[in-house]
C-alpha cells in the first residue's frame, strides 16, 4: 500500500510534468506549438520542456519513496540497544521529577524495541485526514485525465462558439494608437482582422478610412439584427502570450448574400465604407471559402 503511494506521488509530480513536456516537444517538432502559445514564445516553451525531461531522468536516481523521508532518525533508540523506550506522558512541570522517580500523577508508556521512534514518527507524519485524501485522490484523477487528453487527442484549435462566447461586445483594443497611425497613412498592407477592428473601434474620422481596399481572412460568426440578411462578422482570435488569453476581433461585413456558415473560414476581398451614421463596414466584393489555415490566430 506504501508502494502504491509512493507511485501515485512520483506520477502526480515527476510523471504528469514529463509527459506534458513530451506533447510540448512533439508539438514544436511538427510545427503545431503554435495552436497553443504565441509563435515567440515557442524558444521558451521548449527550452523548460527540454530542462523538465532532464529532470525527470535524474529523479530515477532516487530510490521509490525518499519523497517521505524528511531526514529524521527515527530508530536511534534501536540502535543504542536499548529494548523498550521509556516515554513520559503528563505535565512538562512533573517530567523532571519523573525521571527521578520522585513519583507524580504522569504515566508512563513502555514501547517495545521494533516501535522505537514511533513518537518522533507520529509527530513528524500525523494521520491524513479522509477528506484531505480524497481532495487528493480527486485532483490527481482529474490532472491525470487533462494530460491523457493531450497525449491521446489531436491538437485543435480554439472555435468559432468559444470566439462568440468570449464577446463581450466592446471591441478589444489591438494595436492601440500604432494601428490607427498607420491606418491614417494608408500604410494598412501589413493590418489583419485585429488591427482594422481597433481602427473600426476608434476612428473619430471613419470618412478618412472609406474607400480603402482590403483582403482578409478569418471565420463567419453571426452579426448583430442592425446589420441586415446579408451581413455577417469575420472574426480571428488574437493571442498575446497563448490561447488562455485568446480574444476575439471582428469586423462586420455586408454585400454577401448569403453570407456563409457561422465556422466557416473565408477570405474576403472588398471596401471600407463609412455609413451615414459613422459607423465603419466593409462591403465584399469577393467571398471565398478556405480550409482552416494551419496558423489560425493573429499576435
Amino acid at each position: 500500500m506504501r508502494n502504491a503511494g509512493f507511485v501515485g506521488t512520483r506520477w502526480l509530480g515527476v510523471g504528469l510534468a514529463a509527459a506534458l513536456a513530451v506533447v510540448t516537444l512533439s508539438l514544436a517538432l511538427t510545427d503545431r506549438l503554435g495552436l497553443y502559445i504565441n509563435p515567440d514564445s515557442t524558444w521558451f516553451a521548449v527550452s523548460m520542456a527540454v530542462l523538465v525531461l532532464v529532470g525527470a531522468v535524474a529523479s530515477f536516481a532516487l530510490p521509490l519513496g525518499a519523497e517521505a523521508d524528511h531526514g529524521h532518525d527515527h530508530g536511534s533508540a534501536s540502535a543504542a540497544g536499548d529494548e523498550h523506550q521509556l516515554l513520559t506522558v503528563g505535565p512538562p512541570s512533573r517530567r523532571s521529577a519523573q525521571n527521578g522517580r520522585t513519583g507524580g500523577d504522569s504515566e508512563e508508556l513502555v514501547l517495545p524495541s521494533g516501535d522505537a521512534g514511533r513518537g518522533d514518527e507520529l509527530e513528524h507524519h500525523p494521520e491524513r485526514h479522509p477528506l484531505g485524501v480524497a481532495a487528493t485522490v480527486l485532483g490527481g484523477v482529474a490532472a491525470s485525465g487533462v494530460v491523457v487528453l493531450t497525449l491521446v487527442l489531436p491538437p485543435a484549435s480554439l472555435s468559432a462558439e468559444l470566439a462568440m462566447s468570449r464577446d463581450v461586445g466592446a471591441t478589444p483594443l489591438f494595436g492601440g494608437a500604432d494601428a490607427i497611425q498607420l491606418a491614417s497613412t494608408g500604410d494598412t498592407a501589413s493590418f489583419g482582422v485585429g488591427d482594422w477592428a481597433t481602427v473600426f473601434a476608434t476612428a473619430t474620422n471613419p470618412d478618412a478610412f472609406d474607400g480603402d481596399t482590403i483582403e482578409l481572412t478569418g471565420f463567419v460568426t453571426p452579426a448583430d439584427a442592425a446589420g441586415g440578411d446579408d451581413a455577417f462578422d469575420l472574426t480571428r482570435l488574437v493571442i498575446t502570450h497563448c490561447v488562455i488569453d485568446a480574444q476575439p476581433a471582428s469586423l462586420p461585413i455586408v454585400g454577401a448574400a448569403p453570407p456563409p456558415d457561422t465556422g466557416q473560414w473565408v477570405t474576403i476581398t472588398g471596401t471600407v465604407r463609412s455609413s451615414s451614421d459613422g459607423r465603419l463596414v466593409v462591403d465584399a466584393s469577393a467571398v471565398e471559402e478556405i480550409p482552416e489555415p494551419e496558423d489560425p490566430y493573429e499576435y
